[in-house]
């Protein structure tokens, strides 16, 4: 359940698509125009470019947006402030998702993730009927960063998506900021010692790339102080009970260290899935 505080109640009739998400002032849906495309990728440059400290190519830079070649063949979930307009009179773009689904990646070439880490073993299980779902370029513009409830708004429309499309399998890049592993040791290795992925499906940083994350003895690892050290998105991904892949990559362009993050729907505890408001498997 989301937890509502000044901006109203959700609103309780089912949203009509592309809407998934409303209350009385906000609203996630899935952006359907060029236009709605071009406002994520604005916010998505003043977070990632000009807030923090991302190299934008010198296309990016003269458009002010962030995007790449992915872009054209994904969904992208904005959040929209409804009591609220831009200079132009249309409702503020607080912040975004992007969203990768297996026919997208197939006409893309692959996914995004594919770049840093081996995700063969995910792929394979394609093959087997699994609808994957890769999860990236998430952002909540500064103004609206400390409204805990934009977030969970966000999550709450990615939630809505995954039942539309029957996904299985989230997965995506996940990132700690900065470029020093020594300097966040403990998360890195409470991920690793704590949440890895199953050997049959394990996600490993490209041989190029990899980053060693066991880089403490689990029994020196206090898994409370761990977790509360980790960023909101991974600790939220954790607790959903997220597997971590083998091994960080360094990502320079955005001075950040990257972690793989999987959730399978299907093995979601009962409690998670109802908070989502995902079928009960339990259930005939």
């Amino acid at each position: 359940m989301v937890s509502v505080h000044d901006s109203g109640p959700i609103d309780e009739r089912r949203p009509v698509w592309p809407v998934l998400v409303a209350t009385d002032n906000y609203e996630i849906r899935v952006a359907e125009t060029q236009a709605e495309v071009e406002a994520a990728q604005r916010v998505r440059y003043r977070v990632f470019y000009e807030e923090l400290t991302a190299v934008p190519t010198p296309a990016m830079e003269a458009d002010r947006r962030d995007f790449d070649k992915y872009d054209p063949y994904c969904d992208h979930l904005i959040a929209i402030d409804r009591s609220n307009v831009d200079e132009d009179g249309q409702p503020i773009v607080m912040g975004c998702y992007r969203l990768l689904r297996n026919e997208g990646a197939l006409r893309a070439g692959g996914f995004y993730t594919s770049g840093e880490f081996d995700i063969s073993k995910l792929l394979q299980s394609v093959q087997k009927g699994t609808k994957l779902l890769e999860l990236g370029r998430s952002c909540v513009a500064k103004e609206y960063r400390t409204k805990p409830l934009i977030v969970q708004l966000l999550w709450s429309g990615v939630m809505a998506y995954v039942a539309r499309y029957k996904i299985d399998v989230m997965f995506g890049c996940a990132s700690f900021p900065g470029t020093d592993p020594q300097a966040i040791a403990m998360p890195l290795s409470y991920l690793h010692h704590f949440h890895p992925m199953r050997e049959e499906i394990r996600a490993r940083a490209l041989p190029r790339l990899y980053v060693d994350m066991d880089l403490m003895p689990k029994d020196q690892i206090n898994p409370r102080e761990a977790l509360m050290a980790l960023p909101p998105l991974i600790k939220g991904y954790v607790r959903t009970g997220a597997q971590i892949g083998d091994g960080a990559v360094i990502d320079h362009q955005f001075s950040t260290t990257d972690v793989l993050i999987y959730v399978s729907l299907l093995e979601m505890s009962p409690r998670y899935r109802k908070r989502f408001g995902l079928p009960d498997l339990t259930k005939p």
